[in-house]
Formats: structure tokens, C-alpha cells, sequence
């Protein structure tokens, strides 16, 4: 399969918004910020089952070995405020997945993570926790700031919002999956003026690559739930937006096509 468009060239391939540099690609370069995205996923991914499947042994048991993975791999940072930043990037992804997922499920706690995000300021001197604090605003206070995490982050929140909701049996719970990824999709174009409809475009870029990839959504309720989502983000975005928001995730979906045809062998 063909890779995604990267952040950078999902921002910067039309011209619509010229898209500022990102300040804190100096700390963490662009790979790295996506990594810590991926692994703030796998974390809250892991601690999730162990949170609803595995004794309360077995949960701190894994949560202190998830602790010094995150830990060694944020102090492998060249620099005082790579590594302050790296821990804000994978305490800021885990934080913000728990909370997609607790307003998706009605879920009023997930003990080990709450532990995990805990128990990695645990142990900061007062320093190093100057540094944590100052990087972890400053992740916030512009858009362009870490961008790369941004988008590689959301993203995976995203796709697997719309997996859970394909993969529901029930008309409604699909539905209403839908919608609470519709919600968030929305709240990023209010929240994000600048680069909000481009994180909405690669949702729903990534969402029809699944679709030709997998063959996914073809049919029957999944269907019907992405055919809901699209439509609502057609109904509540304002026309201007919609407009660029559908022709950008059009011409990544071309990209990806033809970038997936270049890599396929050529049978004679």
C-alpha cells in the first residue's frame, strides 16, 4: 500500500493557506514527531486492554513497563528541550486519545492510563519539570507547533473512531459513532481556524484510501455510517470550507492512487 501524504505536503499541496514553519521541528524533527504520535497510540492502545481486560496485577505490571519504554525513548533526545518536548508529545497524544475515547464510549475513567500519564512526571526534578510544563503550552499556543505529531496524531484518533463505528452491529451505536467523529471533526475546524479543515481532509482522505485499500464500507451499515458521517460534514460546514475541504481529500486520494499504481508491478 502506498503511504499517506505526510503532514507537510498535506499542508502545503494547494495554495490555499500558506502554512507557517513549525518552530519545534529544531527539537524534534518531523520523523520523530511522528513516532511519538504512533506511540502515544500503541500506549493508550495497550493500556486500554489492560485497564479492561487484565487484573489490577497485570495493569501496573504493564503500566511500569510502558512507563520506562516512554521514558528511555524521551531522554534519547540530543538536547534539553528535545527531550522536555518528546514528553509532552506522548503525554499530550495519550491524554488526547483518552478523551476522544471517553466521549465516544461514556467512559468516566481509564484507570491505567491516568496511572501511566501520572507516573511519568513522577520523579521530574523541579527543573526538569520547568522544561516539561513550558513545552507542553507552547505545544498549544500555535497552530503550526508540532504539526507533523498533530496530524499523524489525529489521524489515527480519526480512522479508529470510523473503524469502531463500521465495525458496530447495531444501526444505532454506528450512527452515533459516526456522529461523535463528526463532532470532533468539526470542533477542529473551530478550534484550529487556520489548519483545521486540512486535518478534516485527511480524515476523510484516509477514511476513502481505507475504503479502496481494504474494500472496506462497501456495504450494509458500515456503509451506511461513513455515508452519515460524509454527509453531516457536507450539511454543517460552511460552503467555503466544504468546497475545499472535499477537493482537497479528492486530490489526496488521487495522489494515492496514483503513487499506489507507480508501485505495483506491470504485468505483461
Amino acid at each position: 500500500m502506498a503511504p499517506f501524504l505526510s503532514a507537510r505536503r498535506l499542508m502545503s499541496s494547494t495554495a490555499e493557506t500558506v502554512f507557517p514553519p513549525d518552530p519545534l521541528a529544531a527539537w524534534v524533527d518531523i520523523d520523530h514527531q511522528r513516532q511519538a504520535a504512533r506511540m502515544a497510540q500503541d500506549a493508550f492502545a495497550r493500556v486500554f486492554r489492560l485497564t479492561v481486560g487484565d487484573s489490577e496485577a497485570a495493569r501496573r505490571a504493564g503500566v511500569d513497563e510502558m512507563r520506562g519504554a516512554l521514558r528511555n525513548w524521551a531522554q534519547a533526545a540530543g538536547s534539553e528541550e528535545g527531550r522536555a518536548l518528546r514528553l509532552a508529545l506522548l503525554m499530550s497524544g495519550m491524554d488526547q486519545w483518552g478523551l476522544a475515547w471517553s466521549q465516544a464510549f461514556g467512559l468516566v475513567a481509564i484507570p491505567g492510563l491516568t496511572e501511566l500519564i501520572g507516573s511519568l512526571r513522577t520523579g521530574l526534578d523541579a527543573e526538569d519539570e520547568a522544561h516539561f510544563l513550558r513545552q507542553f503550552e507552547v505545544l498549544g499556543a500555535a497552530e503550526e507547533n508540532a504539526i507533523d505529531f498533530k496530524v499523524e496524531l489525529r489521524r489515527g484518533i480519526h480512522l479508529a473512531l470510523w473503524h469502531s463505528s463500521i465495525a458496530a452491529e447495531e444501526r444505532d451505536e454506528a450512527l452515533r459513532l459516526a456522529g461523535q467523529l463528526g463532532g470532533q471533526l468539526l470542533a477542529l475546524v473551530r478550534d484550529m481556524p487556520l489548519s483545521g479543515w486540512r486535518l478534516v481532509a485527511d480524515a476523510l482522505a484516509s477514511i476513502q484510501i481505507r475504503c479502496l485499500a481494504d474494500g472496506l464500507a462497501s456495504e450494509g451499515l458500515a456503509q451506511e455510517a461513513t455515508q452519515a458521517l460524509f454527509g453531516a460534514l457536507s450539511r454543517e460546514l460552511p460552503a467555503e470550507q466544504r468546497n475545499v475541504v472535499m477537493a482537497h481529500a479528492g486530490r489526496a486520494v488521487i495522489a494515492w492512487q496514483q503513487a499506489n499504481r507507480a508501485a505495483s508491478p506491470t504485468v505483461h
